[in-house]
């Protein structure tokens, strides 16, 4: 009998078998103290994962899900077993590195399509090294695979610890992702990305303070993701010492490891961008997909955890968009193009090709004549990001790598329809709100200028909370936009981002909440628990003026 199963990690486990077709982020999707499902759009909603074995096609959404599944391996309250059918990596590293650095194992298995569709009708199973047991279904499990990498003498020198310890760990991990990707060799990459700096869960403080404490430096420039909070004012925004203060040490011991506290989920804003064709490592999925999409610059989607270490080495897996023949569209996606479009348009239309690509990159058809702007496509990004797997997309006469379309490419298509029922999916707030939320990602110069412009002045009567960037915010507080924003009564952040608000920063007295952003329209509610209203930025501005979100269609869609 052939093996129709494959350890990427192996061990033993036992459970009741929760199975899902639909990928799950576990950052914004799952809560690592409880381990429930929060993502209120996913079908698993509120089930606890607990040690159950979880089968689904693989992952999607955040580099973050690494690090919720190292705290909740190390709260003890991670699945049983991850059992996937496709590639995954965000989840699968971090089992490595509760296995590998904290002795809390974790089997990771994949299954052929048709395996994983037999297993998935099982109520529980019994797994083993070799073999996969539910009921009179016994499916054989091969060992992890095993790669020769093509490993240079530098290589060598620091997987043998001449490097340091710190290194040593860093690049044996490296390895072993590359080798769950079936890569041969490794590449020099010129920047990092540092997503693990936010506080999404005790493991992520555990995992960098470990990695500084053994000595860790990075040897390129790695600039650094939103965190959990406003680094120099959390005190006085009365954030409890409890969550403030270790999220400031996360913070602190990665710029002790000579990272650059930009503390911006949007790094594509900065003057460090990189260029068509340079290869980064970039973690932060909106940022991923920009960066791939937009810039036509080369990343895997890497998890948390493993964007560091490859930041100490210099060096990646060369696997997956690294390459040219992955970066194909593999489904063309046809889009019926409203018209006189606004700025929602952007982000639902990137919530919905991820849905209608979930596991492939697609090619957009039919948006150039609508003229996106960078920001347009920022919001494209983002909100692919939460409904899809794949770390970039194509956009046909807009993105630099459209001609790039696999030979088998299937097809699909976005109609009003689809739209009407996106909009709605997003919008199941009440008309009332109490707060309006932007930049997730962090907002741009453009895009508070023109938020300053909507509100032409007037003063908000809800809570108008804007984050951004620092280098986003000194350029608009010397130009007079941050001035023109607080005298309306709005309030600009740096340092963390929506998906990262707590309470008392995020308003506590809120039930409803209006932003423009996809991406929070999607993470919003699990992770605040309140429901959420989405539209343009003009939307947003008079919910800032009248605390109504009216219940309606766009314009563009009646």
């Amino acid at each position: 009998m052939t093996h129709r199963a494959r350890s990427i990690l192996t061990g033993a486990a036992a459970g009741p078998i929760i199975a899902s077709l639909e990928p799950l982020s576990f950052w914004g999707g799952v809560d690592p103290a409880t381990a429930r499902v929060i993502d209120v759009h996913h079908p698993l909603h509120g089930r606890s994962l607990s040690g159950a074995i979880l089968m689904m096609p693989s992952t999607r959404g955040s580099c973050t899900g690494s690090g919720v599944l190292l705290d909740m391996a190390l709260n003890g309250v991670a699945p049983a077993a991850l059992v996937f059918s496709e590639p995954e990596d965000v989840v699968t590293l971090g089992a490595l590195i509760a296995g590998g650095m904290f002795n809390v194992p974790l089997p990771v298995l994949r299954l052929t399509p048709e395996a994983w569709a037999e297993l998935a009708q099982a109520q529980s199973a019994v797994i083993t090294d070799t073999s996969i047991t539910a009921g009179d279904l016994v499916i054989p499990v091969a060992p992890p695979a095993t790669t020769t990498l093509d490993l240079t003498d530098q290589d060598r020198a620091m997987l043998d610890g001449t490097e340091g310890v710190a290194c040593q760990e860093a690049m044996r991990i490296i390895c072993a992702m590359a080798a769950n990707q079936g890569a041969t060799r490794l590449i020099d990459v010129t920047q990092g990305h540092i997503d693990g700096c936010i506080y999404a869960s005790p493991a992520n403080l555990t995992f960098a303070e470990k990695m500084a404490d053994m000595g860790a430096r990075i040897c390129i420039p790695a600039t650094m993701n939103a965190i959990s909070v406003d680094h120099g004012h959390w005190r006085e925004q009365g954030v409890p010492p409890s969550f403030g203060g270790p999220a400031q040490r996360l913070a602190d011991a990665y710029v002790r490891m000579g990272c650059q506290p930009t503390f911006t989920c949007s790094p594509y804003l900065l003057d460090t961008a990189p260029v068509e064709g340079e290869a980064i490592a970039w973690a932060e999925s909106n940022a991923v997909i920009y960066a791939n999409t937009v810039l036509g610059a080369r990343t895997a989607k890497h998890p948390d955890f493993l964007d560091l270490c490859i930041a100490l080495t210099g060096r990646a897996p060369l696997s997956g968009v690294y390459l040219d023949g992955p970066r194909q569209a593999r489904r063309i996606i046809d889009v019926d193009l409203p018209m006189a479009i606004d700025d929602s348009f952007w982000p639902l239309i990137g919530y919905l090709a991820g849905k209608a690509a979930p596991d492939r990159i697609p090619l957009l058809r039919g948006l150039a004549p609508g003229r996106p702007t960078p920001e347009n496509l920022k919001a494209v990004c983002a909100a692919f990001g939460t409904t899809s797997a794949a770390p970039m997309l194509h956009i046909e006469g807009v993105t630099p790598e459209a001609d790039r379309i696999a030979p088998d490419a299937d097809y699909a298509r976005i109609t009003a329809a689809d739209m009407a029922a996106g909009w709605r999916l997003l919008n199941e707030g009440p008309e009332r709100v109490e707060l309006v939320a932007v930049g997730s990602p962090h907002a741009s110069l453009l895009e508070c200028r023109a938020l300053a412009a909507a509100l032409a002045g007037r003063p908000t009567t809800i809570a108008t909370i804007v984050t951004a960037g620092r280098q986003v915010m000194a350029e608009a507080r010397a130009e007079g936009t941050l001035q023109a924003l607080e005298a309306s009564g709005v309030q600009v952040l740096p340092d963390l981002c929506w998906c990262s608000i707590s309470e008392p920063v995020f308003p506590p007295g809120t039930r409803a909440l209006m932003t423009n952003s996809g991406k929070y329209a999607h993470y919003g509610p699990g992770l605040s628990g309140r429901a959420v209203r989405f539209g343009s930025l003009a939307d947003c501005a008079t919910a800032a003026v009248t605390g109504q979100a009216p219940r309606r269609l766009p314009l563009w869609l009646e």
